[in-house]
């Protein structure tokens, strides 16, 4: 297909940042179509500045366009200004490279990491001249693919996706591109969809939900159940044994206008035993593995050389937990080649693995700001979600950077967990203003901002079967919130829109009935749903009362042991059992270590993998063993280092 960007010119002219839409970023491609090459499209489906930076959809492009059967192109949602002017200019959907249309791809993937932009998803479908719905889709349409976190309960979608890939993708989309070559090189009358779509569902990680059925009964789902012999009953994840195989990206895109996280990123390791019960991502990530320091530091010499950055964050799930971590920050701020220009940032700091050398080494250039997250108001709140941090731990952290410089730091919590009582809710204002007072030993002035979100309970954590906080039980806890941090001179509370906490509820935690939810929403007008100025829970009530749904049942009563959970069929390495009996463990106030510095307590990740646990100590950390419910202390922990073996 020819070039639309003849077309697309003169749409510029009237939109905000033209520079959304034109391509040409330094470190992008511009790859030559032809016979042989599987073509994919690969979309984020939010604005550009949001969706330029995601590591997960760079690695791909670079993965794909290194081989010789394949080729990868961008895409972005269009703001609703550009999307307008597209849509009265009869321009579909494009890439950014060739400025091609969606349609002339094989393959049109996905990264969903949130669930509001479900709705974005289908608009770009549509803008796309793509068939909203797989089963109206022929073999002359892309096949429509969806991975990322969400993926991990793809029910809400599977009405609209061919096939999901759970897990990590960079070895999945290759076994992808082998399986679509040889069926895209047929004669186009032979070309059969669903045989293709069978040959997919064979590779590890592949969901595909048109060979799956739910089944109810009463009005609740019972099983999903494949419809065809040979696909599993219960599709595993795909997992990457060693980040050292994947030293991605190796040439980041370097964007022409301004975007978030707007800096080199290195991905220093993947996964999290932690074991925080709220987090789907620690949960989903596991095993850990690291990549190896001497690739992580030659990754950020390179970077830096190629991309003119001028700061590097080291990312993961909890970047302080890095072995070496401080070596590693001081050689790379220490590294001659950069001059004294380079400052780094840790975006994922763990209050009890911060230090001051830490400190006093990612402040020695330019001070990035700080993040800590403590989640949890007070001590019993922070025990029920297992995030194992004093209030000593957090007191020392924020006195070591108010005293190495710092004026601001920046505090996360949740509301609306497990057990939550409302003196949880007071802690957080008692913990912030505690921070002041640690902070103005210091200095004449400073700020700590409490940023506070209402909890969502995600699939595939212990949490899953919590029934949500209500919209209006989050409103009263946020104005009990603020009414006790009135006065208190230094101290900015800061809260996420409990409606949208509801929104997010029914996209995480629906069944397949809810894509005809999301589908309203969209025809209503529902796009951009995580921008406060596009979204509108009214729309999200109203579609649940047509679909014959409810928030009380999709989001806010608790399911029991027996219930069939929408992803019971998706596996993400964990046995449930382990989660449940964590969550009775939750309720209890009972704690679990890092199995890291302790024994195996068998969730599942690690099967299969060759996984060595290597104890740097025979001295068990103090802090007791599984369920004890025993004070913990951090600084007595001797982290233990995962050894990856080959995949059996």
């Amino acid at each position: 297909m020819d070039s639309l960007w003849p077309k697309i010119e003169p749409l510029l002219l009237a939109v905000q940042k033209p520079a959304r839409y034109i391509g040409g970023e330094q470190g992008a491609r511009r790859p030559v179509h032809g016979e042989g090459r599987v073509a994919w499209l690969l979309l984020y489906p939010d604005a550009y500045e949001v969706g330029l930076p995601n590591q997960g959809l760079q690695i791909l492009y670079e993965i794909l366009n290194e081989r010789p059967d394949a080729l990868a192109e961008r895409a972005y949602a269009p703001w609703t200004d550009m999307e307008a002017a597209m849509r009265a200019a009869g321009v579909p959907l494009f890439s950014l490279e060739n400025h091609l249309p969606a349609r002339a791809f094989d393959v049109v993937a996905f990264n969903v990491s949130a669930e509001l932009v479900y709705t974005n998803l289908l608009n770009l479908l549509d803008l796309g001249e793509v068939p909203l719905h797989a089963a109206e889709r022929t073999a002359a349409d892309p096949l429509v693919v969806a991975g990322g976190h969400c993926a991990y309960n793809p029910e809400p979608l599977a009405d609209f996706v061919d096939a999901f890939v759970l897990g990590d993708g960079e070895e999945v989309v290759g076994e992808v591109t082998d399986v679509l070559g040889p069926w895209l090189a047929e004669p186009a009358a032979v070309l059969d969809r669903r045989a293709v779509l069978c040959d997919l569902a064979r590779i590890e990680g592949v969901y595909v939900p048109a060979l799956y059925e739910p089944r109810y009964e009463g009005g609740r789902l019972v099983a999903v159940e494949p419809v065809v012999p040979d696909v599993p009953e219960r599709i595993e994840k795909r997992t990457v044994a060693d980040l050292a195989d994947w030293p991605y990206p190796r040439h980041q895109l370097v964007p022409l206008t301004e975007v978030v996280h707007d800096r080199l990123n290195v991905e220093v390791f993947r996964g999290c035993t932690r074991g925080c019960r709220f987090c789907q991502a620690g949960m989903i990530t596991r095993p850990v593995r690291e990549r190896p320091a001497d690739q992580v530091r030659q990754m950020v010499r390179d970077g830096l050389e190629r991309s003119g950055y001028e700061e590097v964050a080291l990312t993961s799930l909890s970047t302080a937990d890095f072995s070496g971590i401080e070596d590693t920050v001081r050689e790379i701020v220490e590294d001659p080649r950069h001059g004294e220009r380079v400052s780094v940032s840790l975006p994922s700091l763990r209050v009890d693995a911060f230090t001051v050398g830490t400190a006093a080494q990612i402040q020695r250039v330019r001070r990035t700001g700080l993040t800590f997250a403590p989640e949890g108001g007070t001590w019993r709140m922070r025990r029920v979600i297992n995030k194992l941090i004093r209030e000593e731990d957090l007191y020392s952290a924020v006195d070591a950077a108010f005293g190495q410089g710092w004026r601001r730091v920046k505090l996360y919590f949740l509301i609306g967990l497990p057990t939550e009582r409302d003196e949880d809710v007071l802690g957080i204002a008692e913990l912030g203003r505690r921070c002041v007072e640690v902070g103005l030993r210091h200095q004449r002035s400073v700020t700590v901002v409490a940023s506070v979100g209402g909890f969502v309970p995600k699939p595939h954590t212990p949490f899953q079967w919590f029934g949500q906080d209500t919209v209006g039980e989050l409103h009263r806890k946020v104005a009990l919130l603020r009414e006790a941090a009135r006065g208190v001179r230094g101290l900015t509370v800061r809260w996420h829109d409990p409606e949208a906490s509801a929104a997010e509820g029914i996209a995480s935690r629906g069944d397949r009935r809810v894509g005809a939810v999301i589908e309203r929403v969209w025809r209503a007008g529902g796009t951009f749903q995580e921008w406060s100025e596009h979204f509108d829970l009214t729309r999200w009530q109203e579609a649940l009362a047509a679909e014959g749904l409810s928030l009380e049942d999709v989001c806010h009563r608790e399911r029991d042991a027996d219930e069939v959970l929408p992803w019971d069929h998706i596996s993400a390495g964990l046995h449930r059992d382990f989660l449940w009996d964590d969550w009775q463990q939750a309720l209890a106030g009972a704690v679990v270590e890092d199995c890291r510095w302790t024994p195996c307590y068998d969730c599942g990740a690690c099967t299969g993998f060759g996984l060595e646990h290597v104890v740097a100590s025979p001295v068990p950390p103090a802090g007791g063993s599984q369920g004890t419910g025993q004070d913990l202390s951090a600084g007595d922990r001797v982290p233990v280092r995962l050894v990856t073996g080959t995949r059996p």
